[in-house]
């Protein structure tokens, strides 16, 4: 499903568009904008890396897996 919205470029900007778009600016613009949520998306699982292996995480991990062998259902 698509939906259409008007958008307001500087003069400049949309030269640089139509230079690049080759005759499809949506299609242009729909690749850089995917292109963007994927970079920020893998850029979140990073950090999200990150954090988790940082020792203080790793430590309250490590006194949970204790309770493992409590025997609780």
């Amino acid at each position: 499903m698509s939906d259409r919205i008007t958008i307001t470029l500087e003069k400049e900007i949309f030269e640089f568009l139509e230079s690049k778009a080759k005759g499809n600016r949506s299609a242009y613009i729909n690749s850089i904008l995917k292109a963007e949520k994927q970079r920020i998306i893998a850029e979140q699982i990073f950090k999200a890396n990150q954090e988790e292996a940082e020792e203080s995480y790793q430590e309250e991990l490590a006194d949970w897996d204790i309770t493992l062998s409590d025997g609780l259902p």
